[in-house]
Formats: structure tokens, sequence, C-alpha cells
């Protein structure tokens, strides 16, 4: 299937773009024309933002409601693409078929499902003494997301958005836009009143900068690298807007010496090789006791071939492309910088898995003996690729931990839960997982230090995109 949409939705309807920009979308599993759209400009961003000033004066005033039944429409329409959506993202980035009907798809379920659970009773009046609090929609907000979990990113921000009162534009990535327009779809035959949400692609810097730095938008929400959050931001500063950003990972996986290791590093493994890599939370640094190292790299090697890299269409695809020639080009880069660093290949290395010529595939790949200091320890990489630390202490372990600029998510496995909780809460991330252990669609996701700022999902995320009004003299009773 060839997609073909060269529009931009606007104002409650498809319209053309001010200026003809075609860009071909590339199927990252062979490198064939997957469909065209059109990228956006400037004139577009405004034509956008403006439908969407003026749908904010009515919008706003809906009851919590109203938008209540609002999310339930959406729900349905949702589930009436599902396995289009599904489709879409396999073919625009490349995730294999049953991550993308699993996981990828069906976390746009989950965020519509919990922001219907909370909205059922969330309070957006409350008294405190004399004063009545009053939490209301921030405004007009940009959305800015990237490709790699493409339906997650757009839902994670629209759906809380909608519930707050807010209107929107959505500028997903250039290089996962069917899933996207999909959703637009859904917006509209759920009855999203026009110009509450608009739909404008194109690039970061033709049309993320001017979204950014418009005097009407009161909100950018922006998923994607550190150092394109940082230009968001600048672009942000002149107008004061309020700046929300999930950004880069390095997460640390401590596997204290009382580990069930055959779990924990075959467990850790796959979960740095889903999705190929291309993760913000992976566990990528794996900490392992300086003794236990021989044995846990057996287990990450045997737990490494069993990864089937290949076609996403396979129902026994686990790995898949790379999104794009420039992310191919930059984990190539760092598995051979980390070759020229002296680390310890284990598993992988540089170069295409044998007998897949065609597409954005590289080898799942797995370094040991590497330190802290070395760049494929530092930087994210946003592929299939895990580094082995040893240490030598619990201390030392936690202190290599905390040696990032970043703070997303952390790991901790040990036979002992007290001792888990007591060493995850000394790591400085925004979430900490112990013993493989996930949350639901209410627990909150964001990070600490250059790993950006702000929560998504559940209430934690709807608070985001709310303004809390104090008013006085009002009788409290």
């Amino acid at each position: 299937m060839t997609y073909d949409n060269r529009q931009f939705y606007v104002d409650g309807r498809w319209v053309d773009p001010a200026i003809a920009h075609d860009f071909n979308v590339i199927n990252p599993a062979d490198e064939s024309v997957a469909g065209v759209i059109s990228m956006g400009s400037a004139a577009d961003v405004d034509r956008a933002v403006t439908a969407a000033r003026r749908a904010f004066d009515s919008y706003s005033r809906t009851t919590p409601a109203q938008r209540l039944a609002l999310m339930e429409r959406i729900l349905i329409a949702y589930n009436a693409h599902y396995d289009e959506i599904a489709q879409a993202i396999s073919t625009e980035m490349g995730a294999p078929i049953t991550l993308a009907k699993g996981s990828q798809t069906r976390i746009g379920v989950g965020h519509i499902s919990a922001m219907i659970e909370v909205l059922k009773n969330y309070k957006f009046e409350e008294i405190h003494g004399l004063t009545r609090l009053l939490l209301e929609p921030v405004g007009v907000c940009a959305l800015i997301t990237p490709w790699n979990w493409p339906m997650n990113q757009v839902a994670a921000k629209v759906v809380p958005a909608l519930a707050a009162g807010c209107t929107m534009v959505l500028k997903p990535s250039e290089y996962s836009p069917f899933s996207a327009i999909l959703w637009a779809k859904v917006m509209h035959e759920a009855g999203v009143p026009p110009g509450v949400f608009n739909l404008i692609n194109g690039d970061g810097l033709v049309v993320g900068a001017p979204l950014a730095s418009h005097l009407q938008v009161d909100m950018v929400s922006f998923t994607g690298s550190t150092r394109a959050g940082t230009q968001v931001a600048i672009h942000a500063a002149p107008s004061v807007k309020r700046v929300h950003q999930e950004l880069g990972g390095k997460s640390p996986n401590i596997l204290l010496d009382d580990a069930d290791f055959e779990r924990a590093v075959k467990s850790s493994v796959q979960h740095v090789f889903q999705n190929s890599g291309q993760s913000c939370n992976a566990p990528t640094r794996m900490l392992v006791p300086a003794g236990k190292l021989a044995e846990v790299e057996v287990i990450a090697q045997r737990a490494a071939a069993s990864a089937i890299v290949g076609d996403p269409s396979a129902a026994d695809t686990t790995v898949g492309p790379l999104v794009s020639k420039i992310q191919f080009d930059r984990v190539e880069g760092f598995i051979a910088k980390g070759i020229s660093e002296g680390a310890k290949l284990v598993a992988g290395g540089g170069g295409k898995p044998a007998g897949l010529a065609k597409g954005y595939f590289v080898r799942p790949t797995i370094f040991s003996e590497v330190n802290n200091g070395m760049t494929i320890a530092r930087e994210e990489i946003f592929g299939p690729v895990l580094c082995i630390l040893p240490y030598e202490s619990e201390e030392e372990a936690i202190a290599i931990a905390n040696d990032t600029p970043y703070g997303l998510a952390a790991y901790i496995w040990s036979s002992d839960n007290a001792r888990a909780r007591r060493v995850g809460m000394r790591i400085r991330a925004g979430q900490v997982s112990i013993n493989g252990a996930y949350g639901d669609m209410k627990t909150p996701f964001g990070g600490f230090k250059m790993s950006g700022n702000g929560r998504e999902y559940g209430e934690h995320g709807l608070r985001d995109f709310l303004e809390v009004k104090a008013m006085m003299g009002v009788d409290a009773a």
C-alpha cells in the first residue's frame, strides 16, 4: 500500500498547504517510497494556530462531562481504525507487525481509556480555606512528537490536552506521518469541534520552530532529543510560554549481587532490542558485579542470539530496521566508536545482518568491559546496542548510575525488595523499575536533569495542561 496525503487538517477539514512541497516517506525495511506527504511552512502554522485560538474560547468552557463524552467517542473511533494504524506504524518506522499491533497501537487505547477514568472523578475546582482554586486549560498548545513510538507520543499529548479543555496544533515527525494522519481522521469521526485539533506536517526547522515561537501558542509539549529540546525552549523563551519536554535517556540497569542473573540479563537484553533500540527509556547501561561479568556475558550473548532481525511483516521478527538512513549511520558510527575505544564486543558489531542488503537493519550489539567514560556509555545511541559496565561495590554502582546528564528511567534487580527500593531511592531518575516491574497507563512518565521536565500519562499528564487560578472573595461554602 502506498500512502498519499498532501493535505493538512485545519479547522475541522483537510486543506491544501500554502506552498506545495512534496516529501517522500521511505519504508525503512526496503528503502522504497512508502508514501508522499506535503511539508508545511510558517504560513500553514499561522493558519492552524489561528484556528486553534478561535476555537479555544468555546472549547475551554465545555464541561468535564462533555469532554468525557468526547473521549468515549474517540475511543470508539480509534478502535475502528486499530488495524489500519498498526499497519501504518509498521510501514513508516519499521516496527515488527507483532509489536505494531501490540504495544505500539494498543498504547493509544491505553491513554484514552486511562483519561476516561481520570475525567470521571477529577476535580477542576476545590475550596482551600477561604480560596476557591480553579484548574483551567493552559490555552493553545503546540504538540511536537517523534517517530519512535508514534501513537504513544501523539496520544500522550493530545488526550490530556483535550481533557483539560485546550486546543492544539500537532506536528508529528515527518518520518512517521501516516499514523498521525489516521489519528486526525479519528478526531474528525469522533466529532472533535473544528479548530480544537489541527495537524501540520513538516520538519523541526520550518514548522517546529514557528510553532514553538508563535505568540498565540501558550504551551509547547515536545518529545525528542535533548539537542532539539533545547532549541524548542530557546524559541519559546521570548514569549514566556510553558515548555514541557520529554527528552533523551541513558538509563542505568543495576544488577545487584543477589539478583536472578538469568532472568535479569535475558529480560534486559530483550528490552534494549525491542523497537530496534529506539526507546528513550531503554536500559542501555547494564551495571553488574565485576565478579559476575563473565557469567553475564554468556547469558547476554545467548539472549542476543535469539533475536530475529528481518522483515517487519513476518510474524517471527523481533527486531526491525532503524527508522532512516540517518539513524542507521548514527548507530553504526557508535558501534565503530565502541570498538575503537576498546570495549569488548560480546555480540553483533558493525555492518548489516547476513542476508539483509536492503533496509536500515543493524546487528543487535552488546559491548562488555565498558567504563562510564566511553562515548557509548555517555551518549544516547538509540539503536539495539547494550553496554555492560562492571562495578566493585553497591556504592560504586549507584555512583556510576547517577554519573550521566540524563535521568529518565532506571532499573534495579535484587532478590531483596527492600534493598532494591533503598538503592532505587538514591537514583536520580523519573522512573525506577524493580525486578522488571511495569507501571500502568496512569504511572507518571518523565525525567530528571537533561531528560526533560513535566510528566505525562493519566492525572499527572492532565495537570501539565492546566493553569491554577486562585479566586478570593467568593463564598467558599
